[in-house]
């Protein structure tokens, strides 16, 4: 009687679940990332580097709520599988996530779709919630507390979760400024938690290892020489197939991204200055050094962050230097989209990435010829030409570099 007395509330949950799933997602979106969202990100962090920060400093973020969106959304999509939106409706809050779910027996899609929309208490700051529901149920508070705990450690997210709540002071929703108010204070340890959190002590070995391999490996030729990019991944990302060398690949293109930016490994792991710096050298893609970079860079961000990160900060790249760079390319886009291509290659398919770096490799294995793709257009020459990504002018050109990359064997 006693054990059916504690499986009551478990019962009570799994009914409620059940009879909470949809038929329909209430959150039906892409998992895309806007070039304005990476832009505003930046703004963020360049205006609240912690590195910059004295412990107990005060500081309050004016946070697009925009970026909230697909911020939340890409965690959505990479964490769980599912999607995500906020917004905010009458100076408060609304949360929307919506996953599917298989459930044995029942035919047709379902899905998990739940709603919460939180007050910020102006006096004193905190975000309450004001309604939630699990499709057309509603949710008690605690109910709801409880499943956005479960929620939050599925994701893996729980640790980051609870470091986000010892920063946070005070939140104020600005329908004004379309804008959420988050003050937090700042501790010196909230940094190394940060990076412990974002790389495990795994993942800083195969790091360091990665870049002993290429300081190994690049010592091999003499400094300043142009080295064909394929030339230098077979040897870099060598390994049987298996969890450990999925791994160890995904620290080698992180490692790679670093030595092409010319950027320092220092900021995510301190020890890394006193590792073995690689030669310099001239790695080229195609007998060009930037696409190189390109490639390398959005292949590393494929990997640790995702295709429509990797893509939308490559858009961005290129809207920037429209402004103030070497002017708009969709060369480098199509650079680009193929070292996205390659990272994705290198999580979903490592039979066939492993057969590629048998060999022989070639550069126009890893990305599509670029000739005949505009490129140097300064911002005011991009807006009479191409306008913004929705403009039809522009889609055409990117469905040329997607049949440039899709008629690739290593891509098909």
């Amino acid at each position: 009687m006693i054990r059916i007395f504690l499986l009551l509330p478990l019962l009570a949950a799994a009914v409620l679940f059940l009879a909470g799933l949809d038929t329909a997602p209430l959150v039906s979106r892409s998992a895309s990332i806007s070039p304005a969202s990476v832009a505003e990100a930046r703004g963020l962090l360049l205006s609240n580097d912690p590195r910059r920060l004295r412990r107990g400093e005060q500081r309050t973020a004016q946070i697009p709520v925009a970026l909230i969106d697909e911020a939340f959304n890409h965690l959505a999509t990479r964490s769980l599988h599912g999607r995500g939106a906020f917004a905010l409706v009458d100076e408060a809050g609304e949360f929307r996530f919506s996953v599917p779910v298989q459930i044995p027996g029942l035919s047709g899609a379902r899905y998990l779709n739940l709603r919460a929309v939180f007050h910020a208490e102006g006096g004193r700051g905190q975000a309450q919630l004001a309604s939630a529901s699990l499709g057309s149920l509603p949710i008690p508070p605690r109910l709801f507390e409880w499943l956005s705990v479960s929620v939050i450690k599925i994701a893996g997210l729980g640790e980051q979760w609870q470091l986000l709540r010892k920063a946070f002071r005070r939140l104020d929703f600005v329908p004004a400024r379309s804008a959420v108010a988050f003050t937090y204070v700042w501790e010196r340890g909230l940094l190394e938690r940060g990076r412990a959190l974002a790389f495990t002590p795994a993942d800083k070995q195969r790091v360091e290892a990665a870049q002993r391999a290429l300081a190994s490996l690049l010592m091999n030729y003499p400094v300043n020489a142009r080295v064909p990019l394929s030339e230098v991944l077979p040897p870099l990302l060598a390994g049987p197939a298996g969890e450990e060398t999925l791994q160890q690949r995904r620290a080698a293109l992180l490692v790679l991204a670093a030595y092409e930016s010319g950027k320092s490994l220092d900021a995510f792991f301190p020890q890394a200055s006193e590792w073995p710096r690689p030669r310099r050298l001239k790695l080229e893609l195609l007998g060009r050094y930037d696409s190189a970079q390109h490639f390398s860079i959005s292949a590393a961000l494929a990997v640790w962050a995702g295709e429509p990160a990797a893509n939308a900060i490559g858009v961005y790249k290129e809207i920037d230097d429209s402004r103030r760079g070497s002017g708009f390319s969709f060369a480098d886009l199509a650079a680009d989209r193929a070292g996205t291509r390659f990272g994705e290659l290198l999580l979903r398919d490592s039979a066939r990435l492993n057969a590629a770096l048998r060999g022989p490799l070639r550069d126009s294995d890893l990305a599509p010829p670029l000739g005949g793709l505009p490129e140097y257009l300064s911002a005011a020459q991009f807006e009479r030409r191409y306008g913004a990504q929705d403009n039809p002018a522009y889609r055409q050109v990117s469905a040329d570099i997607e049949a440039r990359l899709a008629a690739l064997p290593l891509y098909r």
